[in-house]
């Protein structure tokens, strides 16, 4: 068990490490399949795991410089109080609901990441080995001269609404946010691909710590799962963050929005309305 447990939480950490998002999609299903959690228990624990994951990793980012602030202060505290209202309606539904509209969630994720893959692989999620691409327009948000943030209503009504969002799904599903938050970022002019998630880690970090102080409040917590699952998932995030700057992303964008298919479908086929 102790060895599922790190195994599951590298490759929790691994994925946020290369992408700045998805761990926590796939860290939901592992803990349902693998350990036989229930969908409540699992969310929230996936939230404890993700936060733990991300801090690292934001302060990895954060000693390189990476983060765009403004951004992320915005985002962040936006879901930061949301994210606590989104467990506590978690804790409302049925696990069966709960899990079903996961694995929905999930299908619609790694739809867009094959769609993106496709269409748009300049902007890929996972694009990192040469510091990313430049985001096209149309901008909702634009960096002026010596790259001052240029504050706009409709840049900071955005990122409001965003973070409000990013907060919902963070505390309902026991996800971080950060499938929504890097392309949302990449409409910021001049953000690279490096540069959102970096950010969006930071922004994970915070809105996933939120929703999961709310769970603690609500649920009982096993305290030494978390622990090896955390130790992994940081484990994970050191691997994924080196193998990210060597890696290009379409092909493992693909791959890795296969498995969430797949996972999406093991979900759904172990979901109680179906049994």
């Amino acid at each position: 068990m102790t060895l599922l447990l790190l195994t599951v939480g590298v490759l929790i950490g691994a994925v946020l490490g290369l992408t700045g998002a998805g761990g926590s999609v796939l860290a939901v299903p592992l803990l349902v399949l693998l350990l036989h959690l229930d969908p409540v228990s699992a969310t929230g624990l996936a939230l404890g795991v993700v936060a733990a994951g991300s801090i690292f990793g934001s302060i990895q980012r954060i000693h390189h410089r990476e983060v765009l602030w403004i951004p992320a202060l915005v985002l962040g505290l936006c879901g930061v109080v949301v994210a606590p209202i989104g467990r506590i309606l978690s804790a409302q539904v049925s696990p069966a609901f709960l899990l079903a509209s996961f694995s929905l969630l999930s299908a619609a994720i790694a739809a867009r990441m094959l769609w993106q893959s496709v269409r748009q692989p300049e902007q890929s999620v996972v694009v990192r080995a040469h510091g990313g691409t430049q985001a096209t327009e149309p901008l909702l948000c634009r960096f002026g001269e010596a790259q001052k943030f240029d504050w706009r209503f409709r840049c900071v009504a955005g990122l409001t609404v965003g973070g409000v969002l990013a907060g919902l799904l963070s505390g309902f599903f026991g996800v971080g946010g950060g499938f929504m938050i890097v392309p949302f970022l990449n409409q910021l002019n001049s953000a690279s691909m490096r540069n959102a998630v970096a950010t969006s880690l930071v922004i994970i970090a915070a809105v996933s710590s939120s929703g999961f102080a709310a769970h603690i409040f609500t649920q009982a917590i096993d305290w030494p799962q978390l622990s090896l699952l955390s130790l992994g998932s940081i484990g994970g995030m050191l691997v994924g963050s080196v193998v990210a700057r060597w890696i290009t992303g379409v092909h493992l964008q693909r791959v890795f929005a296969l498995t969430i298919v797949v996972m999406a479908a093991l979900m759904i086929a172990k979901s109680p309305v179906l049994n």
